[in-house]
């Protein structure tokens, strides 16, 4: 078995493995050089394709003994266009266009939209957002098989793109018999993580998570504007969330996504949901060694803010650099996190305690920690919510999460500052300490005459029984005798 250190960086990067990722040594590649966590895009692909990818990141999870992340990302609906009878059309800025449920192939005045719910769902004044909003319609008057609508913003339409509807809610379900297929998928292969895209109000994770019976943990991909009105709705009913400003950047005006990420980014934190910031994020490093400078910012401005995660997208999944890419994102959050103004930056964000034991310790033993200067805080957990406590805190020193139950310790790859070991359960309050003391000696993230913060729930492997905060001193004869 492979040993590795635990990671020195709290914030995780999630990398999204295609072509350019695929083999296990570009999978251990990418993991070696910082990723925690990987993401399967179900658009793309053949189930054999993506099957043969969890079996490798599981092959890894052997040779270093440590729990890996899993991310089964869905599609969603795509609205498109239908084809026009020279493959593409000009549409000319001012003219009138038209949108029907015909199939014949279109020409510069007309093409087939096969999407009854758009047609119930626009109202005149509406826009239609055309091949990720590079071209912009004006709903004039809709009936019930076509939509006539002025061209604002011109330009060559070609087979098949995109549309996007920002100015209504589309009476669409999020999931599609593809998604249905994909799911079913992820949780025979037993992916971590679902993220659900075309989030568009609460009720959308309702089937899902019917689907899902208890199953993993379910990501809202925020990338719609009505999402965005019912943020905190959809994070009720959400594990995580993530800024997919991809989407969001297309609905939206550029400059509002901003602000919206850290909006996001700051009622996840407040919610205790772990948030992911994604798309576009190292971008020019699909093709080249190094990022741009704006790029670099853009990076530390997400880790600035406390977010759980960083994803990489089409940089690992289909670049010519997908290892350097990991490298520079890892780069700059191990930069950021070194800056002394980090923590101060961090705790901007309030994240009041409910009014619950758990929620009390977890709060009390981050304000421990610079108090007695212990090196870690030990969480012994069954389910991962005492984990996700303490991180929602921000605490200066890492989390050590303790947990007999596999499926707990990999979705945890997600979670701000937490290291995840499967072990064995506990009995006893002896026991709690000793272990406490061993783990984190043995994991590198404590050492002879260091005191470390222990959590737990008694009686013993009851979920949701946080009760003990304990301060406990390493001697340094923890592991005497022992493998």
């Amino acid at each position: 078995m492979t040993k590795i250190t635990p990671r020195s960086r709290k914030v995780r990067i999630l990398a999204t493995l295609g072509p350019a990722s695929d083999t296990v040594e570009m999978i251990r590649k990418l993991y070696l050089a910082g990723a925690d966590a990987f993401r399967i895009n179900l658009s793309h692909g053949t189930h054999e394709d993506h099957a043969a990818r969890v079996a490798a990141i599981r092959g890894l999870e052997k040779e270093f003994g440590r729990p890996m992340t899993i991310l089964g990302d869905l599609q969603g609906p795509k609205l498109r266009v239908g084809t026009f009878a020279q493959g593409l059309a000009v549409l000319e800025t001012g003219a009138s266009f038209m949108l029907d449920r015909d199939e014949a192939p279109g020409d510069a005045t007309r093409v087939n939209l096969p999407h009854p719910e758009i047609y119930q769902a626009l109202v005149p004044g509406a826009r239609l957002l055309l091949d990720d909003g590079k071209l912009v319609l004006r709903v004039m008057n809709v009936a019930e098989d076509r939509i006539d609508t002025v061209v604002e913003v011109g330009g060559t339409l070609s087979n098949r793109k995109g549309v996007n509807v920002p100015d209504v809610v589309v009476p669409m379900a999020a999931l599609t018999q593809k998604d249905r297929r994909d799911l079913s998928f992820a949780m025979q292969q037993g992916m971590d993580w679902i993220a659900l895209s075309f989030v568009q109000r609460p009720e959308d994770l309702a089937e899902a998570r019917k689907l899902m019976g208890g199953y993993g943990a379910l990501m809202a991909k925020i990338e719609k504007p009505s999402a965005v009105e019912r943020l905190e709705e959809i994070l009720e009913l959400a594990d995580a969330v993530m800024v997919a400003r991809g989407d969001l950047g297309v609905e939206l005006p550029p400059h509002t996504v901003p602000p919206l990420q850290k909006q996001i980014v700051e009622t996840a934190r407040r919610m205790g949901r772990p948030v992911v910031v994604a798309t576009q994020m190292l971008e020019s490093m699909i093709k080249a060694p190094t990022p741009t400078r704006a790029e670099v910012s853009d990076v530390a401005t997400a880790v600035y803010d406390g977010a759980d995660a960083i994803m990489l997208s089409a940089e690992t999944a289909a670049g010519d650099w997908p290892e350097q890419a990991v490298a520079m994102m890892d780069s700059i959050a191990q930069s950021v996190e070194r800056d002394p103004g980090y923590l101060g930056r961090l705790h901007f964000t309030q994240t009041d305690p409910d009014s619950t034991t758990a929620d009390a310790l977890a709060e009390a033993a981050a304000g421990i920690v610079p108090v007695v200067g212990a090196s870690t805080i030990t969480c012994f957990t069954s389910s991962g919510s005492t984990v996700r406590r303490v991180a929602r805190e921000r605490p200066s020193a890492p989390i050590l999460a303790l947990t007999p139950r596999q499926d707990t310790a990999r979705r945890l790859g997600l979670t701000w500052g937490v290291h995840a070991v499967r072990t064995k359960d506990i009995g006893t309050f002896e026991e709690m300490v000793g272990k406490a003391r061993r783990m984190a000696l043995r994991h590198h993230l404590t050492e002879k005459g260091r005191k470390i913060v222990v959590l737990a729930g008694v009686p013993f492997g009851t979920p949701g029984s946080t009760n003990v905060l304990h301060v406990a001193a390493i001697r340094g004869d923890e592991l005497k005798g022992r493998e």
